[in-house]
């Protein structure tokens, strides 16, 4: 293969931890390839917060200033296309990508997001990450005090109704169909002024992907502004599975303290290994799966002069 297709480390995922990842590595000297499909999850998102020095900007904004900042090392390139194959070779690995790209590499990162599963609701999608969220910490506080739902049925719903209570006291939780909450479940719930509505969703109504009301498939309309949601998802990326990766119960990429995954030489990082899917986080976890790849390369060289 062509030595400008040979990279110390590939990095499948060039959103926010992808490219932390990648500039830990440039700032250590080695030569990174990432691979982005350009389809962040948050991308219908108008705005990120929570996330220190870059709060109330876009999603767009905050990984184009990354992704700028990760390319000023002149050892990190970027190549936009879908991986999509991946096989091990005597010295590393070998990824393939959607246009027939080939990329070598001793080390691999997976930063590659998830996919959610939405509702099948109409209106649903098209106000996911602006007025339909999953989480309070990067949106509850510009929306607080709205009218305000959970949709989720059983301990789910239960939960999340008392984690968003913290935002709002005009709270809903709609189970979209029979109840499944326990009587004391229900007492609490009461004691918070949180009801419950039975009824199946039939649309959300909105303008430009911002709530107005909710319609039932009884015809009953109620007014909303917020509903919170948490869909289930799947591994944006198969790869790490063909290679043999560990991963959880609930669907993510077994790592451990390091970002380490259960096959030697991937390191995992980001929405793809972890519930807690904020651009903070992801930096973070990035920033550290790259000085733990770095970490590993000097190991195995230093040891390896006789």
């Amino acid at each position: 293969m062509n030595n400008n297709n040979h990279f110390e480390v590939i990095i499948v995922g060039g959103s926010y931890s992808g490219l932390a990842a990648a500039m830990a590595l440039g700032r250590a000297l080695r030569k990174v390839m990432i691979i982005d499909s350009g389809k962040a999850c948050n991308r219908q998102t108008p705005y990120s917060h929570n996330f220190l020095t870059q709060d109330g900007k876009t999603p767009g904004e905050i990984s184009a200033t990354g992704k700028e900042q990760a390319l000023m090392y002149n050892s990190v390139s970027f190549f936009s296309d879908v991986a999509t194959q991946g096989v091990k070779t005597q010295n590393g690995f070998e990824i393939k990508t959607a246009s027939g790209g080939k990329f070598t590499a001793r080390k691999l990162i997976f930063a590659s997001g998830i996919g959610d599963i939405l509702y099948d609701i109409p209106g649903f999608s098209a106000c996911w990450g602006i007025s339909v969220l999953h989480c309070p910490y990067c949106h509850g506080y510009e929306v607080r005090n709205q009218q305000t739902g959970v949709i989720g049925n059983g301990e789910y719903g239960f939960e999340l109704s008392a984690l968003i209570s913290n935002w709002t006291n005009d709270l809903t939780l709609y189970t979209n169909g029979k109840s499944t909450i326990t009587s004391e479940q229900k007492s609490h719930l009461e004691e918070h002024n949180i009801s419950i509505e039975e009824a199946e969703i039939k649309q959300l109504v909105h303008q430009n992907g911002y709530l107005q009301y909710m319609l039932f498939k009884n015809d009953r309309k109620v007014s909303i502004n917020v509903l919170y949601a948490r869909s289930p998802f799947v591994q944006h990326c198969a790869i790490p599975e063909i290679f043999g990766c560990e991963i959880t119960a609930e669907g993510y990429i077994q790592t451990d303290a390091s970002l380490k995954t259960s096959v030697h030489g991937i390191f995992a990082c980001g929405d793809n290994t972890t519930r807690l899917r904020t651009i903070a986080n992801a930096v973070s976890m990035g920033a550290t799966a790259g000085m733990m790849v770095n970490k590993e390369l000097i190991e195995e060289s230093f040891y390896s002069i006789k």
